[in-house]
């Protein structure tokens, strides 16, 4: 089995393959490049330099949010195209599942971060040694978040290249309850993503759409019109 895995939700761009338990290759790149320009000339790249077809591919993997609204529906058009035009199976990971890969093992929760402005922020919390979901992902208020966190008593791994901006926020609320990833351990990695594509569902490829979990600003200033409020 032959695995691509495409994570372009956020800033960073990952891209890899693996072929049955190996990593074949893995390019990752935190550059401010508008994904939709490099991501599909990344993949016929990286594959070229693995020497892989792409009628060789059993499986493709994507990151399917929550994350950049731009960024999360490139690669998962991206992804859906390939699925569909080869045949093969779509696999779907949440976003900040797959940085919350990066300090599986860890002795507490794992909290995954994106900011999202104003305050606010995508995060989770997972069990860092199962990586089970304890706190759903969800678009927060980041103060709100860390309370939640707070009240767990456990040590919080802070992972994602967006935790300097609220560094203060979360050593003040949660002290020496917070552990921060090292530089290295921050950006997402696709190997991570197709570690846990492998023990997901397949996903139809018709019906694959992005989990936003938050709604977007036009739809946001609509319900505002229509004296409603922002969900």
């Amino acid at each position: 089995m032959i695995y691509l895995g495409i994570d372009t939700s956020n800033s960073p761009l990952s891209i890899a393959l693996a072929k049955d338990d190996t990593i074949l290759i893995e390019e990752t790149s935190n550059l401010k490049i508008n994904h939709s320009l490099t991501a599909m000339p990344a993949v016929e790249e990286l594959m070229a330099k693995a020497k892989v077809s792409p009628a060789q591919l059993t499986h493709i993997a994507v990151a399917e949010g929550p994350g950049s609204y731009t960024g999360v529906r490139i690669g998962l058009t991206i992804a859906k195209t390939l699925a569909w035009s080869l045949k093969i199976p779509l696999h779907m990971v949440s976003s900040l599942k797959v940085l919350a890969a990066n300090g599986q093992s860890f002795n507490g929760l794992i909290c995954p971060l994106m900011d999202a402005r104003r305050g606010t922020a995508f995060m989770g919390a997972y069990d860092g040694e199962s990586l089970e979901s304890l706190i759903p992902d969800q678009h927060s208020d980041v103060r709100e978040f860390l309370l939640q966190l707070k009240e767990t008593g456990r040590p919080v791994l802070f992972v994602g290249t967006d935790i300097e901006l609220h560094k203060e926020a979360i050593k003040e609320i949660l002290g020496s309850q917070a552990v921060f990833a090292a530089l290295q351990n921050r950006l997402p990695r696709a190997s991570n993503l197709i570690m846990l594509a492998k023990q997901s569902a397949e996903q139809d490829v018709h019906h694959a759409v992005p989990e936003y979990r938050r709604i977007t600003e036009a739809e946001a200033n609509y319900n505002k019109a229509q004296g409603g409020g922002e969900s």
